[in-house]
């Protein structure tokens, strides 16, 4: 079987361990993930890889190099999903890195390969992301660990059910040694496809803010309250979003979305005391987005002040926009040109977990066109001749590294 359509089939067998039935859905340390560890455990073995979980659940695979061994190329993506997911968002940066360490047939480097399948990136069971990154790169503060999911499960427990202890994240921390992180990622969006190109070279990750804000009225009769004497919190809501909607389309590059809403009572006779409404701003450029914000949440005061309500704003993310570094920008331009593609730059509107370890480490993503721009979605798929082309510039790009290191 070529590697290319491995690395596929592999994906499919990861997306059968899920903790929902008849779809992918897998949550940080879930128990699922225990399934997912093994099999990609397995296969790293098979390649004389020494493998571990470090205590934030990150699964770790290190290829040995060759004679006095000082740095480490770090490859790595993530191995959680949103709910209801596809095959490859995050798990074929994982499956592709082995791939690359299976297409060198036993050849070493100047330089260790590890590879990091991140045990939390969406921000699903928490409402914070990246926390397997974040863990690796030292920056989980330590009060995150007591945030809790809808079960009332914090993170620092979930960790300890998982069979971890979470008093050594400690030890899981970023190799001091590694000078450079790969990520290859599906786009998740239209452009590649559109151009028609197999591949692209992030050059920038948008930077985002996440925050709930909650509109608080009165409860009361459906049928017996005056229109004028109502409290109504999701007709206040329902305002506000539609601002959020026409602001984002007025400023150039900024995307802006109201994701979840939750009314309260929610009873179909009952005017709803309480709407709490998800808001997530994006943009390639921090300024933009830090103002965009401030207006939303302007507008979003003014509304509950004429309605006659309370308004509760909690942030939950502020995440600065990350350049990725030009050294290994070019390093990915040179690896396309031997590969025989042109790839172009792009910039990504959804997180990565390149933006965490950036700030640690020089760090780059590779993008696989995303056929239909469809992701989170069990729609998502890949071209094999994509998964070829990645594996290809992703060989060319190992020995760029070792002119790197």
């Amino acid at each position: 079987m070529p590697l290319s359509e491995k690395v596929i089939a592999r994906c499919l067998q990861i997306s059968l361990f899920s903790e929902a039935p008849g779809e992918i859905t897998r949550t940080f340390l879930c128990d699922a993930m225990h399934g997912c560890h093994r099999l990609l455990t397995a296969w790293m073995e098979e390649l004389g890889m020494t493998v571990a979980v470090d205590p934030a659940g990150n699964l770790r695979g290190l290829y040995a190099g060759q004679g006095a061994v000082s740095r480490r190329l770090l490859i790595g993506s993530h191995l959680d999903t949103v709910p209801d997911a596809g095959m490859y968002d995050g798990v074929l940066g994982v499956v592709l890195g082995i791939a690359l360490v299976e297409s060198l047939a036993g050849q070493r480097f100047s330089y260790e390969i590890e590879i990091a399948g991140f045990s939390e990136e969406e921000g699903v069971r928490f409402g914070v992301p990246f926390i397997g990154s974040r863990a690796l790169a030292g920056t989980l503060d330590g009060a995150v660990l007591e945030t809790t999911d809808e079960t009332a499960v914090s993170i620092r427990s979930a960790i300890s059910h998982f069979g971890l202890d979470p008093s050594r994240l400690d030890k899981g921390l970023l190799h001091p040694n590694t000078f450079a992180y790969l990520e290859f990622h599906i786009e998740q969006g239209p452009v590649l496809q559109s151009a028609n190109q197999p591949l692209g070279i992030v050059e920038r990750i948008a930077g985002q803010s996440r925050l709930t804000v909650q509109f608080n009225g009165r409860a009361a009769h459906a049928g017996a309250t005056p229109m004028h004497q109502r409290r109504d919190a999701l007709a206040a809501a329902a305002e506000w979003i539609v601002a959020v909607e026409r602001h984002a389309a007025a400023v150039p590059g900024l995307v802006a979305t109201v994701g979840r809403i939750e009314a309260k009572p929610g009873a179909s006779n009952v005017i709803p005391a309480s709407v709490m409404a998800t808001l997530d701003v994006r943009h390639p450029f921090d300024e933009p987005r830090v103002e965009a914000v401030e207006k939303l949440l302007a507008t979003a005061r003014e509304i509950a002040r004429r309605r006659g309500l309370r308004l509760a704003i909690e942030p939950k993310l502020d995440q600065n926009a990350v350049a990725m570094h030009s050294d290994l920008i070019h390093a990915a331009e040179r690896a396309m040109q031997q590969g025989g593609f042109t790839a172009p730059r792009l910039v990504s509107g959804a997180g990565h977990d390149a933006m965490i370890i950036a700030a640690k480490i020089p760090s780059v993503m590779i993008f696989l066109r995303s056929p239909g721009g469809i992701s989170h979605h069990p729609d998502e798929t890949v071209y094999p001749e994509d998964v070829s082309a990645a594996l290809l510039a992703g060989r060319h790009f190992l020995d760029e590294c070792e002119r790197l290191s």
